[in-house]
């Protein structure tokens, strides 16, 4: 499942540079992830960072987009060209 930013949150920028795969930017008032690039870190990280440093608990996961953890680990695979 891809995650989101709600609107709690507060525009830290610690997020951003955190993201392996380049998903979350500022959006028009806060930032926003976009779901075809989250693979809540899966294949770089254990965890997602941009949770990891919320200092809000602003980041969960996006009901819009359920995903399993192989489909992310397929996701992430075809956005680092590896071959299933």
């Amino acid at each position: 499942m891809a995650l989101m930013i709600t609107d709690e949150c507060i525009n830290c920028d610690v997020c951003e540079p955190e993201c392996p795969n380049a998903a979350i930017s500022q959006g028009e008032e806060i930032y926003e992830i976009d779901p075809n690039l989250c693979t809540e870190c899966v294949g770089h990280y254990d965890t997602p960072q941009c949770v990891e440093v919320c200092p809000v608990d602003c980041i969960p996961k996006n009901p819009d987009y359920p995903e399993t953890k192989e489909q992310l680990l397929a996701k992430y695979r075809r956005l680092v060209g590896e071959s299933a």
